[in-house]
């Protein structure tokens, strides 16, 4: 496992490379062929991920013994203030930024994907977030009634995950983030709506660094522990988010590159990184407020009120909690919210989907990104508070 790992960078490299060739030079002919496998290995891919939450939280949680209920109140405390206040900060930035900005929209269309030459569907046993939820009841349960024997059955349970893991998830991805591309590419999504939106984009990418650095800055402050030794491993894990724009897919990247760091706990991140997978979307959340802005600018020719900007991110991180990390989830859940509280149209929801799909893939990147951080909080809480490492089992 530890070769493969070793030269997935350059795998998730060459899919995003071969993938855009492929979109870009290929006939629809061969399209059939490459949104029908994408369609294959993403139905393979997502239905192994509420297999992986369980296999990885109820069993951290009920390793955690009587501290579990507190690290969980933290952990979602902490997800909720770093989306809120990614929300604020893109919100003033934008407030600033975007009245100086000359920004013109355009009605040119993508180009219709070939349709699938088969479909074969493969449900996922349950949704990621009743299975987030049967995680949480189902380790604290563990926890309150000292069920030693259902503890070791879900110990045994992540070994199967972990093997299902190594052998198709993270074999499967580079494949998957190749047809990814392929279809981005073919669509025409990166050349026809990129140039309009340039400015935009480069404004919230380096907005998601930013507060990347605050985090990571908290989080060695909270920790007394170098955050860059944190940081530093989670590059497999930011491609791997840009790809697959999922930060549930790419949930198997995200605990490998935290497994390496010298200052995380294990018992803290196992627990930690899937859960945040699901719950921490700061970078959905600040990429979200910055182009609702934009577009309300574009359409209706000014910048929402403050005060339904400050109504619309204090429900959206709520929302936030409760988004999918599937790709779009986070826009897709607060749909009402953008419609009822900031008084979009079809219009303008239409074209927020748009724009948010387009860097969605660097939002998710900034959610897995940022999961670390709070991984390095929770570590420093848990060491404050003297909650004892358990020995883990289980490695990669």
């Amino acid at each position: 496992m530890k070769k493969v790992f070793d030269s997935l960078i350059f795998k998730l490299v060459l899919a995003v490379v071969i993938g855009l060739l492929i979109g870009f030079y290929a006939p629809a002919s061969f399209m059939n062929i490459i949104v029908t496998l994408k369609y294959i290995l993403g139905q393979v891919i997502f239905f192994a991920v509420p297999l992986i939450i369980i296999g990885f939280i109820a069993p951290s949680i009920a390793k955690l013994k009587s501290n579990a209920s507190k690290l969980l109140g933290y952990a979602v405390g902490f997800a909720y203030i770093s989306s809120v206040g990614a929300a604020t900060f893109s919100a003033i930035f934008g407030y600033m930024l975007i009245p100086k900005l000359s920004i013109q929209s355009t009605n040119e269309g993508l180009r219709q994907l070939p349709e699938l030459i088969f479909k074969l569907d493969i449900p996922q046993i349950m949704p990621v977030m009743s299975a987030l939820f049967l995680s949480i009841i189902l380790g604290l349960a563990i926890t309150w009634t000292k069920a030693d024997l259902f503890e070791k059955l879900l110990d045994q349970f992540q070994n199967i995950v972990l093997s299902l893991v190594n052998r198709v998830v993270i074999p499967l991805l580079p494949y998957f983030i190749a047809t990814t591309f392929a279809s981005l590419a073919y669509e025409g999504s990166i050349t026809n709506h990129l140039p309009v939106f340039i400015k935009v984009i480069v404004i919230v990418l380096i907005g998601h660094f930013i507060w990347l650095a605050l985090l990571y800055a908290i989080g060695g402050v909270m920790s007394g522990k170098n955050p860059m030794e944190v940081l530093k491993h989670y590059g497999p894990a930011y491609l791997t988010a840009v790809g697959s724009m999922s930060s549930a897919a790419t949930l198997p990247v995200a605990l490998e590159c935290a497994k390496k760091s010298k200052v995380l706990r294990k018992d803290i991140l196992n627990f930690s990184v899937p859960l945040c997978s699901n719950i921490h979307l700061c970078g959905s959340v600040l990429t979200e407020v910055f182009f609702v802005m934009v577009v309300s600018q574009i359409l209706y020719g000014k910048l929402p009120s403050v005060s339904s900007m400050v109504v619309f991110i204090i429900l959206l991180g709520v929302f936030a909690i409760g988004a999918p990390g599937v790709p779009g989830g986070t826009v897709m859940a607060s749909l009402g919210l953008i419609t009822s509280v900031l008084a979009f149209n079809e219009t303008g929801t239409a074209l927020i989907l748009t724009i948010f799909a387009l860097q969605d893939s660097f939002g998710t990147a900034c959610n897995v990104t940022g999961d670390g951080a709070l991984t390095l909080m929770l570590t420093g809480i848990a060491d404050k508070k003297n909650i004892q490492s358990e020995e883990e089992s289980v490695e990669f």
